[in-house]
């Protein structure tokens, strides 16, 4: 299911790209360094996320762009009881909409797949409203909210979803 919602909202986002009109703005990439903090339970069993991005902005009408970005992501674990939770590691890809409300002061929202990285890890939806600022000359930074909702399985054949949420922000460089 998650697999076909991705690639539904790439097939909207390609839909836009391909039938909107020019705005005579130019396509932009931009390469980020991310940093977060783990909420809710995410932050019972790890201390900070770490990672980085690139992410591909395409204009589609005045003011807004479609937006698609692949990164990784690794959620460092902290040590509870005694014990070290082992970090976790993904590589999140998403699809967006991003808006610009005046000429640097933003709104954008994403929906993707977080690519667990290691051997029987799982996929999860992710979904990641947030804001941020063009400070134009290249310089972007942003604020988010991030969460991978993950289907888990307790062995008994009873599943459960988990969600890892992180506040993150993005340092980035366009060209």
């Amino acid at each position: 299911m998650k697999k076909i919602l991705l690639a539904a909202a790439l097939l909207v986002g390609v839909s836009f790209t391909t039938f909107a009109q020019s705005t005579g703005s130019a396509n932009r990439f931009s390469i980020g360094l991310e940093g977060g903090a783990p909420i809710g339970d995410a932050a019972d069993f790890y201390n900070a996320v770490i990672g980085g991005s690139i992410k591909f902005e395409h204009p589609i009408a005045t003011s807004t762009a479609f937006t698609l970005s692949a990164g990784y992501s690794a959620y460092l674990g902290k040590t509870v009881a005694g014990i070290k939770n082992p970090s976790y590691t993904a590589i999140p890809i998403k699809a967006g909409i991003k808006y610009h409300f005046t000429e640097g002061f933003y709104g954008e929202g994403q929906l993707g797949a977080a690519i667990g990285t290691k051997s029987g890890s799982k996929v999860a939806f992710a979904y990641a409203p947030g804001i941020g600022y063009d400070f134009g000359g290249g310089v972007d930074i942003g604020l988010r909210y991030e969460g991978w909702a993950i289907k888990t399985n307790n062995g008994l054949g009873n599943s459960n979803s988990v969600t890892l949420s992180q506040i993150a922000a993005r340092l980035a460089f366009s060209f």
